[in-house]
């Protein structure tokens, strides 16, 4: 008997489908939907307002979204390990106000013994208490077990009225013989370009290249995927979750300085109700509030979908209190758009 196996040609399966290109990697997530969405408002606003592309409009809408987009990022990070951090505007008040009475105190005691020392104590004091938020905030999470919502809940809170004792409600300024290098490096430009975007850019790239090429990265993702399996397979759940957050923290710090800069002030009451709009952002961009999912380039273009549409409200001279049933309505069609699609693929 002959053995026809190796003359018989190589059979395929009629019954698997092929994967299109479009329906892999990137154009296969949430973030590319709402990125065609963006690109059709954006074409769609240019022939609705002639003013809507000038340089003045789209240097407002970079500078704009920057002020909350570098927090965006930070809370990336939480909701990808399947947390919340709802402390994220009261951390940057806190972290404004912070930097702002460090700087006024330092010029008082007149203690400023080079050029840019009283900046470089204001901004670390300002991000040290930033990081000192997100570690409370991570260690009661990890640590303790307790729930992110509450914790966080809570955190808001206790910063929020940390911020009003600090100033008793007033408010404080940038002061001292470093105000204006202070105003450079926050509310700057460079090329025309304000360099809060160089920063949030700058970042979102770090991101991407430790979210997708590195260790930690891929322990970020284990945990928001399946916690339990990553505690059996040697991921270190406790640590990566606080280092989330106090980094979720800083990202919203370093927010704070930057619109106390554009500012020249930091209100007590500065960013109240930002962690909504950043946390949407976030969720648009294509983050999953189970975890799992989540990135830099879907937290950008979240950031720029709600500018665009806030600029496009004020341009069309539209009640502003429109801006936040619009933002809820997109939240829950991006929630619906990557409930359709994960159905479709499954």
């Amino acid at each position: 008997m002959t053995d026809t196996t190796q003359a018989s040609p190589p059979q395929g399966f009629s019954n698997v489908r092929r994967t299109r290109f479009w329906q892999r990697g990137f154009l296969a997530s949430q973030s590319a939907y709402v990125l065609a969405a963006l690109i059709v408002l954006i074409v769609f606003m240019s022939f609705a307002s002639p003013n809507f592309l000038t340089a003045g409009n789209v240097g407002n809408i970079v500078r704009n979204f920057s002020f909350i987009a570098i927090a965006t990022l930070g809370i990336t990070l939480v909701i990808i390990t399947g947390g919340i951090d709802l402390s994220v505007g009261s951390t940057i008040a806190l972290t404004a106000t912070v930097t702002s009475l460090t700087m006024a105190g330092l010029s008082q005691a007149a203690f400023h013994p080079f050029p840019g020392f009283a900046l470089i104590v204001s901004i670390a004091a300002g991000l040290a208490v930033a990081a000192l938020i997100g570690f409370g905030n991570g260690v009661a999470i990890a640590k303790l077990k307790l729930s992110p919502f509450v914790t966080t809940l809570g955190t808001l809170s206790i910063v929020r009225g940390l911020t009003y004792v600090a100033t008793y409600g007033r408010g404080t300024s940038p002061t001292g013989p470093d105000k204006d290098l202070f105003l450079a490096i926050t509310s700057g430009h460079v090329a025309g370009i304000p360099i809060g975007f160089i920063y949030l850019i700058l970042i979102a790239v770090i991101m991407w290249i430790v979210l997708n090429h590195t260790a930690w990265g891929r322990h970020v993702y284990a945990i928001g995927g399946n916690e339990a399996a990553g505690r059996l397979t040697g991921v270190p759940v406790d640590r990566v979750k606080i280092q989330v957050y106090v980094l979720c923290a800083l990202g919203a710090g370093i927010n704070g300085i930057i619109i106390s800069g554009w500012l020249g002030s930091a209100p007590a009451n500065l960013a109240t109700g930002y962690e909504l709009t950043i946390i949407a952002a976030a969720v648009i961009g294509g983050a999953n509030l189970a975890g799992g999912i989540g990135g830099a380039a879907g937290a950008i273009i979240g950031c720029v979908l709600i500018e665009v549409i806030r600029n496009g409200l004020v341009l069309a001279r539209v009640d502003p209190y429109w801006q936040q049933t619009l933002v809820g309505c997109i939240i829950v069609a991006a929630v619906l758009v990557d409930r359709f699609r994960s159905l479709r693929n499954g």
